[in-house]
């Protein structure tokens, strides 16, 4: 068996691989890190959840040690779809790079641009950012990428789904052709296959796992539910929700709880703490600074449920979690993959529930082609007979029950045969008198010459006197 020692790493990186008590190399870390180490282009494919993190950190950090950085040059780029993914590889570079004199700087949004000017003037090894912080700083003069050594594309299907492939193909042009480039996805989609044909050199591809597949430690359950209609939907699923991790119990230690609108995120997340339990949402409006507190929490066990849009889906190291709940089933059956890819990581086991109902059917069977075999039923908690489900039913549908209009008026009118019904008028007193008619209306176009009030002169139908006076006689009238 291979060990991390067997690598060619540095002595300095061993170090502080030992530090973190791992000895045994990842596949993917396996495949990727002696062909990286000879400076040979790498194409990584590996489902979430791997280690392709340090798969790239490892070899970058061996190779950057002799040299040294020169302001606003950095000598290696990694770029990262999300804040989260941007910060949590920072964080795996601090660790692995202990013991080494390499510097690092870390461009995302949230921050103020001056502190991160600060960082980059005194000059870094190692530039770690998400793509529109990056073109921001290139563009406004305070960032050179000529000096380039190594760049690293990670999570790149994510960047494809999040627009950002115009830019990475940007960011790649202002890099040197010479610079080593690792290129790390979980699924290999047409466009990332084309940017990895032109960007790429003859790069060594290594692929641990067959493409779009789910881990084998992960038990998956579906959760099939027909609401009243569709206005019942989101508070039965909620209702659905609690059950599951009330019958699931202290097997549910914490969770991952996934909607596709960040409305839902918030609409969830507080639901569930009028219901007593510990949650906290997370998604792109939220400041970077809550965004972190809110993740640190999660990491810790402070907070026990996390509720995410897919801004959390992707790459995010958050070890030990028990459940993923699919509240809303992703509309893009690769994010079903990612989502579910946070927990049974490390051959670890973990459970991921998705709520179904009708609506979602052609979102269903796009994953179930997607990972080629179909998702277990599972018994539905909240309608089993004699359960919780009854007593909870009346109140989601009291509390979901749409309102009714209230445009009519709300006083109450009189029935018919109270209201005194009055002789209609006589035809001639209905219909006003023609003579009427004729007379003209103010204001309309038809009115007659003389209902127009005087008429007012115009410039062009009289010049005042004064105006046609010559100077010297304005002055001499004035005198």
């Amino acid at each position: 068996m291979t060990s991390f020692s067997d690598l060619n790493l540095d002595p300095k990186v061993l170090k502080a691989i030992e530090a973190t008590g791992y000895t045994t190399p990842t596949p993917i870390q396996e495949g990727a890190i002696r062909p990286a180490l000879e400076g040979r282009d790498v194409l990584g494919i590996a489902q979430t959840g791997t280690g392709k993190t340090a798969a790239f950190t490892l070899p970058m950090i061996t190779r950057l040690g002799k040299g040294r950085a020169r302001a606003r040059m950095p000598r290696s780029l990694v770029l990262a779809p999300t804040r989260e993914l941007a910060a949590q590889v920072a964080e795996n570079f601090d660790q692995y790079a202990k013991g080494s004199r390499l510097k690092k700087a870390l461009l995302i949004g949230g921050v103020s641009f001056k502190e991160q000017d600060q960082l980059i003037d005194r000059g870094v090894d190692v530039l770690i950012a998400t793509p529109g912080r990056l073109i921001d700083h290139f563009e406004r003069g305070k960032l050179l990428l000529t000096g380039v050594e190594i760049m690293v594309v990670d999570e790149a299907d994510r960047m494809l789904d999040m627009g950002f492939i115009p830019d990475i193909e940007r960011i790649f042009e202002m890099t040197p052709f010479t610079r080593q480039t690792l290129f790390f996805s979980a699924t290999m989609a047409p466009e990332i296959e084309r940017i990895t044909n032109t960007f790429l050199s003859n790069p060594v591809k290594i692929e641990v796992a067959r493409q779009n597949t789910t881990s084998d430690t992960i038990t998956q359950i579906l959760i099939e539910h027909t609401p009243k209609n569709k206005h019942y939907a989101a508070k039965d699923k909620r209702a659905i929700l609690r059950s599951i991790i009330e019958r699931d119990g202290e097997a549910c230690r914490n969770a991952i709880i996934f909607c596709n609108r960040k409305t839902e995120v918030d609409v969830v997340a507080k639901s569930m703490k009028k219901h007593g339990l510990n949650a906290e949402p997370i998604h792109g409006d939220l400041d970077q600074s809550q965004r972190t507190r809110t993740l640190d929490a999660f990491r810790d066990g402070s907070l026990r449920f996390l509720v995410a849009s897919d801004v959390a889906a992707r790459g995010l190291d958050i070890p030990n979690v028990s459940h993923v709940f699919n509240f809303d089933v992703p509309s893009h059956a690769e994010d079903y993959v990612h989502r579910i890819g946070r927990t049974g990581r490390a051959g670890k086991l973990g459970t991921a529930y998705t709520l179904y109902t009708p609506s979602d059917e052609k979102y269903l069977d796009a994953i179930e082609r997607l990972i080629e075999k179909p998702i277990p039923r599972g018994e539905n908690p909240w309608q089993a007979p004699g359960g919780k489900a009854d007593e909870a039913a009346p109140e989601a549908e009291a509390e979901d029950k749409p309102r009714k209009s209230r445009s009519r008026s709300r006083s109450k009118a009189k029935p018919a045969e109270e209201t005194p019904v009055e002789a209609p008028p006589q035809a001639e007193e209905q219909a006003p008198s023609r003579e009427a008619d004729r007379r003209p209306r103010r204001g309309g176009r038809g009115r007659d010459r003389d209902d127009r009030g005087p008429r007012v002169v115009g410039l062009g139908d009289h010049v005042p006197s004064f105006i046609e006076m010559s100077f010297e006689e304005r002055m001499a009238e004035t005198a």
